[in-house]
């Protein structure tokens, strides 16, 4: 893929990703599961995850459907190789293809659940690949998407302003990579503008009080180790003071009476 569709290809291909994946799928899935419940799908759909990396939710999709057909798509090699390893017990119902989620190469129509998560908000013209999303979901399947919002991120103050960095940071980042770390609140307007029908929104709350803090603290190292030269590069902050707005963020997740908060968007609808 050309670099300026995938300006995050560094940290994407970064061995914090694989940890952040991880860590995210834990966090999330627990809230998000139930969301595919209410789709009404087939017993044994066509699923696609695309942008799938590790494989983290492709694998949970292929458990959750044993009969169906689940294909993870990425523009990773690397992370299609892991996902591979670690997955391999799920085949032939699990497969992975290097594939780009701008032009999928796959026919028209071909899926009863497209699965797009935590893509659109790291790469430019999120549009065209919604349209590329809808184009390879057939008539009445559904569209889920899992849109991140970094506007959507709150911490109690504490050593260091978080909503200075949450508000500055992305905004600035965004400016120079050509994307949009706000997207998440622009999706259901997105999917309304194909066409798509019964749309929702739904959000998922990833905090102190909903995931155990282990887990929260390892997606906020994750994202310390993987994005600090990344951010310091395009943004006001230099490194050590992304490092430590992490670290101070860290410390408010580990600390018993610290609060913090990601709300992350999950906007699905239906193909008409």
């Amino acid at each position: 893929m050309a670099a300026d569709l995938n300006p995050q290809h560094a940290q994407m291909a970064d061995e914090s990703m694989v940890r952040n994946l991880a860590a995210q799928a834990s966090a999330i899935w627990p809230q998000e599961a139930p969301l595919f419940e209410r789709y009404q799908l087939p017993d044994a759909p066509r699923v696609l995850d695309a942008g799938c990396g590790t494989g983290e939710i492709a694998s949970r999709l292929a458990r959750r459907w044993p009969r169906g057909e689940v294909l993870g798509v990425d523009v990773l090699e690397g992370s299609l190789r892991l996902a591979r390893e670690r997955h391999a017990d799920l085949a032939p119902g699990l497969r992975f293809e290097q594939r780009s989620v701008y032009q999928l190469g796959l026919p028209d129509g071909s899926f009863d659940l497209t699965v797009c998560r935590h893509v659109i908000q790291s790469i430019p013209h999120p549009d065209q690949v919604l349209a590329e999303l809808v184009r390879v979901t057939r008539p009445g399947g559904r569209v889920h998407l899992l849109a991140e919002d970094y506007g959507m991120i709150f911490f109690q103050p504490r050593a260091l302003d978080a909503a200075a960095f949450w508000h500055d940071g992305p905004q600035q980042v965004g400016a120079a990579t050509g994307t949009d770390m706000q997207v998440g609140r622009k999706a259901y307007a997105l999917l309304h503008a194909l066409g798509l029908r019964d749309l929702t929104v739904d959000y998922l709350v990833i905090d102190t009080l909903r995931v155990p803090r282990r887990t929260m603290t390892a997606i906020w190292i994750a994202w310390r180790d993987g994005y600090a030269d990344f951010i310091a590069e395009h943004t006001r902050f230099t490194r050590p003071e992304v490092v430590a707005h992490f670290d101070d963020m860290i410390a408010t997740i580990r600390d018993p009476a610290g609060y913090g908060a990601w709300l992350v968007p999950v906007v699905s609808g239906v193909r008409p």
